[in-house]
């Protein structure tokens, strides 16, 4: 070999060796947060993508379950905390990890455009909303005209005979959506510690049931497949579904719909607390409002959602009102009564 042909090969090889020393250096230059979040895996890609391109410094590792599971792991590691950043998980189950001291208050850039509502009412919140997620049921009417199964029209309606076998709803232990629901029952018809007609219903609604899943979206998937004709769900995931050809109908019941909020926070412990506020302070922007709109009718900013086809224009006004300080301080007793009832019948994991 030529010596300029040598120093040539030479010189690409440390060029190339150079490169790779950069590439590596920027990638060891990332901070990398580790997000807990019970968000739907198919609104995960599009939520990261936004906040990259404005931080492109920061990689976000997602660990993501049902909000019930995530709530519990989250409480198993208080002691040792993981988390740096808590996203898209029940505002009841924030409120709770609150009053163990697990959350960092943090007044995020976009605070004063998020309705107080939808918040923490401190000044420096401990945490806040992102999005409301709310009740709906997914009616199958091809299997329904076959079984000969009205549409219902009302909770209580579920508790009908027709129903018998037909209804999969979430187990409130470990998805956000059956938890809401609970609260919503009890809150709408009495809970008396035990005894009120929230407790009277659900006895009533539990001899309908065929199976309590470990995920609010699985109900609707399930009815829109016809493997059941009554799916308890929420709007997302039943708009989401009709939108794609599903032969279902949402309903919407009159006596109220529960809700949450996908909410925010920054968990105590976090070693990144600069990258912790960066992602809060987009997380709580127009522009992360906005990708929320395209799967949720309410956003925590008023005004930004886009109508969704499949509910009612009139969604937030249906909403039950909601205690998140009742649906934190009661949360063990209502699941561990709740467990005790119904749990029989929950799909094994």
């Amino acid at each position: 070999m030529r010596l300029s042909t040598l120093a040539k090969t030479l010189a690409k090889s440390l060029m190339c060796g150079g490169l790779l020393a950069l590439a590596g250096m920027a990638s060891a230059q990332k901070t990398q947060l580790l997000v807990y979040t019970a968000l739907e895996t198919d609104q995960i890609k599009a939520y990261a993508d936004g906040f990259n391109k404005v931080y492109p410094d920061i990689e976000i590792k997602w660990v993501r379950d049902s909000t019930g599971v995530i709530t519990a792991k989250l409480l198993a590691e208080k002691a040792n905390p993981q988390a740096d950043v808590v996203m898209g998980v029940a505002a009841s189950s924030l409120a709770l990890l609150d009053k163990q001291g697990m959350l960092v208050p943090y007044a995020p850039l976009n605070l004063d455009a998020i309705m107080m509502k939808y918040r923490d009412t401190r000044k420096v919140p401990a945490w806040w909303g992102m999005d409301v997620w709310g009740a709906t049921v997914c009616f199958n009417t091809v299997e329904a005209q076959k079984k000969n199964i009205p549409k219902p029209e009302t909770w209580k309606d579920l508790t009908k005979a027709a129903y018998k076998g037909q209804i999969v709803m979430p187990n409130p232990a470990s998805s956000g959506t059956g938890y809401f629901d609970v609260v919503a029952w009890l809150t709408l018809f009495g809970d008396q510690n035990g005894q009120g007609g929230g407790w009277k219903y659900m006895d009533g609604l539990h001899d309908n049931i065929a199976q309590y899943t470990h995920s609010g979206s699985k109900p609707c998937n399930m009815a829109a497949s016809g493997e059941f004709v009554v799916g308890i769900s929420f709007e997302y995931r039943g708009n989401a579904n009709k939108a794609k050809g599903a032969p279902i109908d949402l309903v919407f019941p009159k006596e109220g719909l529960g809700w949450d909020l996908e909410a925010f926070a920054i968990h105590q412990g976090t070693k990144k607390m600069d990258a912790a506020k960066k992602l809060a302070d987009w997380a709580s922007s127009k522009d992360a409002m906005i990708l929320y709109g395209k799967n949720f009718a309410i956003t925590a900013q008023p005004g930004v959602a886009a109508s969704l086809a499949n509910v009612p224009k009139d969604y937030e006004a249906r909403l039950v009102k909601l205690d998140f300080n009742y649906a934190a301080e009661q949360r063990e007793r209502i699941l561990a009564e709740w467990t005790k009832r119904y749990n029989s019948k929950t799909e094994k994991r």
